[in-house]
């Protein structure tokens, strides 16, 4: 059963679908998709966001005369009137964000199902290029003078010949689940605390399928269930009971 913690350091989830480039879309995709959800969803505004280009296989495996390039892109957000969900929608492109407060994946998860049917229904889901789901959580510890180990599991090491007292850092790695099917990017920062008393840093988890063909419309929510599940435990496997301890664990 998943833990629930009445203090959750949970500030942001995220579901993000991409559609392969050459998948059916076109610019009243974005207004059909807030014409089914406006209710739930009523303000609206508009973003330029820029993306790397994403080329195909027989490219990258030639890449001598490749240069890196940038694609400016429209992005449509739509807002519930509390501001604390949203769906953003871009070329190819559809996100699910849950800000903080979040509840619990039983509470998210139809918010995904809901969008994810809607696009089916004005774009089609049967190109998939990528699916990620993502967890961003924001830790504080009231206190200044910490040694990590007593609060993290996944943390950087320093060796025996440098000094132990940090001023910041960032530490990552990348996990391989289902023979590769799978990514899991882990990532640990410190942050500057909004409490001078505190020290506080970001936990950032983000979970996505590295092979497109593995997953068909038919199986997107049944893979979104297992990356939920398998995120939870990289979330345990990075904290100490110190930390659930300062979450205060719902029994």
């Amino acid at each position: 059963m998943s833990k629930r913690y009445s203090n959750s350091p949970i500030i942001e989830a995220v579901c993000e679908l991409r559609l392969a480039p050459d998948s059916k879309w076109d610019l009243t995709i974005p207004g059909l998709i807030y014409e089914t959800i406006k209710n739930d969803f009523p303000n609206k505004e508009q973003r330029r966001v820029s993306n790397q280009l994403i080329l195909p296989k027989e490219i990258l495996e030639k890449p001598q005369n490749i240069e890196q390039q940038l694609i400016i892109d429209d992005l449509a957000l739509f807002r519930s009137e509390d501001q604390k969900q949203l769906i953003q929608v871009g070329n190819h492109l559809l996100s699910i964000n849950r800000l903080k407060p979040y509840i619990s994946w039983n509470q998210f998860r139809p918010l995904i199902e809901k969008a994810f049917e809607i696009l089916r229904q004005v774009a089609g889901l049967n190109e998939i290029q990528r699916i990620g789901l993502r967890y961003i959580n924001r830790i504080d510890v009231p206190d200044t003078n910490i040694k990590l180990e007593d609060y993290f599991e996944f943390k950087p090491s320093l060796g025996r010949n440098l000094p132990e007292m940090l001023i910041d850092f960032i530490v990552k790695c990348s996990l391989s689940y289902y023979d590769g099917r799978d990514i899991c990017r882990i990532q640990l920062r410190s942050v500057i605390p909004e409490d001078k008393n505190s020290s506080s840093f970001l936990l950032d988890l983000d979970y996505f399928l590295n092979d497109p063909k593995a997953v068909t419309e038919n199986s997107i929510l049944e893979w979104a269930d297992k990356a939920h599940e398998e995120i939870e435990k990289v979330f345990e496997g990075c904290i100490t009971d110190r930390l659930r301890t300062l979450f205060d664990e719902v029994k």
